[in-house]
C-alpha cells in the first residue's frame, strides 16, 4: 500500500513542503506519522516546538560541504538503464525521489515511444547536471 503524506494526514500536506509530492513515505515518516496521529491536540504543538528547535539548532551547525560529481565518461554504446545507474553513482549527494518523475518519464519516452536511447541520455545528463546545479544552490533554470 503506498501513502503520501496527505494521505496519512492531511494537516500534515498544508504544514509546509511535502516530503517528497507524489512519492510512498518511508518507513521512519511513516512510524512518525503514525505516531503523530495518535497524539492530542496539545502534545502535537509540543512535538511540533521540538521539532522547530532540533531544525533551528542542526540550521546553526557548519554546514557540511558540498559534495562533487565523480562522473564516468558515456560509453559508446550505453543503455538508458546503464546510463541512470551511471548517473546516479556518479552524483550520489542528489535526492533519488526529486529525480524520480523526470528520469521515468525519459524512460517511457525510450522503452514505450522508441524515442532513441542517444537523445534520452543526452536529457538524462543534463536533468542530473541541472539538479546538481540546484545542489549547489543555483537558481533554478528549468523549463517545460
Amino acid at each position: 500500500m503506498k501513502s503520501t503524506v496527505a494521505d496519512l494526514h492531511p494537516s500534515l500536506a498544508s504544514a509546509g513542503p511535502p516530503l517528497l509530492p507524489g512519492f510512498p513515505v518511508a518507513g521512519e515518516e511513516r512510524r512518525l506519522l503514525r505516531l503523530w496521529k495518535a497524539l492530542g491536540a496539545e502534545d502535537r504543538q509540543a512535538l511540533l516546538r521540538f521539532a522547530e528547535f532540533l531544525a533551528a539548532r542542526d540550521r546553526s551547525a557548519t554546514p557540511a560541504p558540498l559534495r562533487e560529481p565523480n562522473l564516468l565518461p558515456r560509453p559508446a554504446k550505453e543503455s538508458v538503464v546503464a546510463a541512470i545507474q551511471r548517473l546516479s553513482a556518479g552524483y550520489p549527494m542528489l535526492e533519488r525521489g526529486h529525480l524520480l518523475d523526470e528520469t521515468s518519464r525519459l524512460m517511457a519516452a525510450h522503452v514505450l515511444h522508441g524515442r532513441p536511447a542517444r537523445e534520452v541520455i543526452d536529457e538524462l545528463e543534463q536533468l542530473f547536471a541541472r539538479h546538481y546545479h540546484r545542489y549547489r544552490g543555483g537558481p533554478s533554470t528549468e523549463t517545460g
